[in-house]
């Protein structure tokens, strides 16, 4: 305790430590950054602000289309129809089985239209309506792979410049101290003094687009993440959809 005490005494008779000094000024140290330095941080901005406008964006389309798949969804199976749930198509049209549905209800009204307009021979009126039949099951699975496809490519849309964005900032933040820390070392070899005074300020500007470019990459990293695993399971509920899709269309015109 008496150790401490002279302790105390001593910074007490130093004048203690100056208030604020622990804090970091960014403002200060990019004003005082050279103009490479300047340059990197304002493409780091971009990036940034780009990867943030693209994840609010994509969170409010994910969400949409996650609420009206849901009610799509809920119509498609209490219908008795596939007119009925057309009807509803455009009211729900941010689900992505929305576009799977139509692609798949056009072909079929393709190939019953067509099988309509079949005669059963030259000049030989049908003598009672036939049951409507398709004639490729296969052609219908085909429609519903390509809306998928498209589907998919919708929800993946600007989703891999985040991933660029978390590949490539670090290394332009890295750039840009690596720059600072060589034109640091080239103040002090010109004043030839090797104090803190003389060391910490060119060290502290470069380290600045280090913390830039790790700012940019995180979240977009994140973000990348958790939008790919979204996609996936959109994919995955457009396959469950087109096999219920198939299903139905075998069940009733096959």
């Amino acid at each position: 305790m008496r150790t401490f005490g002279y302790f105390a005494l001593a910074l007490q008779a130093q004048g203690g430590p100056e208030s604020g000094t622990g804090g970091v000024d960014f403002v200060e140290l990019i004003a005082r950054s050279n103009w490479l330095t300047k340059g990197v941080l304002l493409i780091l901005l971009l990036f940034s602000a780009v990867s943030w406008g693209i994840i609010l964006y994509k969170t409010w389309q994910y969400r949409r289309a996650s609420r009206n798949t849901t009610m799509f969804l809920q119509v498609f199976r209490k219908s008795t129809k596939f007119s009925e749930v057309q009807a509803v198509c455009s009211s729900v049209s941010a689900s992505p089985l929305v576009g799977i549905f139509q692609s798949g209800y056009a072909e079929l009204n393709a190939q019953l239209r067509q099988h309509q307009q079949t005669p059963d021979g030259p000049n030989r009126p049908q003598a009672a309506p036939a049951r409507p039949t398709l004639k490729s099951l296969d052609a219908v699975d085909r429609a519903l792979l390509r809306a998928t496809t498209v589907e998919v490519g919708k929800l993946e849309k600007r989703v891999p410049f985040l991933a660029t964005t978390a590949s490539i900032t670090p290394f332009i933040g890295l750039f840009g101290t690596v720059w600072g820390i060589m034109a640091a070392f080239q103040n002090i070899g010109a004043q030839g003094s090797t104090s803190l005074n003389v060391v910490a300020p060119g060290i502290a500007e470069a380290l600045v687009a280090t913390a830039a470019g790790l700012f940019a990459a995180v979240p977009a990293v994140y973000f990348y993440n958790h939008f790919t695993n979204m996609v996936k399971e959109f994919a995955a509920e457009m396959d469950d959809f087109s096999l219920e899709f198939l299903n139905i269309s075998e069940r009733n015109f096959t």
